[in-house]
């Protein structure tokens, strides 16, 4: 079979000599946190596994790009093209910009321990397929889950405000579903903060173009995590062209002008 099927996860911030954790969590550290009524309990943080790629994707890409110069068939090419031809067509193909030959081959994602907030930027991302947890049809009877950013954990007093508004939506939500409120209503409540899960589907090209705008300093943070732990998941699986992947300072100057973080990733020089 030309496809397998892995099963990788991320439980801890992974190490990257290109992504320290200062850049990759800001200094600080994403907080779940479990809401029911005035009890909160400190839960696992996000979680990124990848669920299914090819099982030879520097093939495939290799491949597709061969077909249109080549007398042969794709599934000739797939078997026979030695690894050095493979490779110098990888390279054809990523300093030239012809992408196209990226898009025979995705990668799907399972994430949780994610906000809403980070949900409404990711489904901007148009040229991917999202499954997302439904706030429609799970009713969330018992316990509600929350995002609480390192900036409000870190101080005693905005941490409080911040638990005692969750109480208070929480408390109101249990109470319109126990008034018979149907939960697609009683959603209406729930915050941007609230914990959610989706099933993510990435051709290579899109993903790499998430990946540039994502992985920057100068992009929200619980986005930037999610970036760069789905960069981590990829890059052993097609290292060649994943190589220089990431923020547009990893391959050069920064596109931000003015507005730039001062702080550019180490660049990486393909080979």
């Amino acid at each position: 079979s030309s496809e397998a099927h892995f099963f990788w996860r991320i439980l801890l911030p992974p190490f990257s000599v290109f992504f320290p954790r200062t850049a990759l969590f800001g200094g600080g550290w994403l907080e779940v946190v479990r809401y029911d009524g005035a009890r909160r309990e400190r839960t696992s943080p996000m979680n990124v596994e990848l669920l299914q790629y090819p099982e030879h994707p520097e093939r495939a890409v290799a491949t597709a790009a061969r077909l249109c110069y080549a007398p042969v068939g794709a599934t000739e090419l797939m078997e026979t093209m030695p690894p050095e031809r493979v490779q110098s067509v990888l390279s054809t193909i990523m300093k030239s910009g012809h992408f196209s030959t990226l898009e025979h081959v995705s990668y799907t994602f399972a994430v949780d321990g994610v906000s809403r907030a980070l949900t409404h930027q990711l489904v901007r991302h148009r040229l991917a397929s999202f499954n997302q947890q439904s706030q429609r049809y799970v009713k969330f009877a018992g316990d509600v889950e929350v995002v609480k950013p390192p900036t409000v954990a870190a101080q005693e007093d905005t941490s409080r405000i911040f638990d005692e508004a969750i109480d208070a939506v929480v408390d109101a939500y249990h109470k319109l579903l126990d008034a018979g409120v149907p939960a697609e209503d009683a959603r209406y409540l729930l915050p941007n903060a609230a914990e959610t899960k989706i099933v993510i589907t990435m051709n290579i090209r899109e993903l790499l173009h998430f990946l540039s705008l994502r992985c920057c300093n100068r992009a929200q943070w619980e986005i930037r995590e999610l970036a760069n732990r789905m960069l981590e998941l990829v890059r052993p699986t097609a290292p060649y062209i994943f190589m220089d992947a990431g923020a547009p300072c990893v391959r050069g100057a920064c596109p931000e002008g003015k507005m730039t973080c001062g702080n550019p990733y180490p660049k990486v020089v393909r080979e």
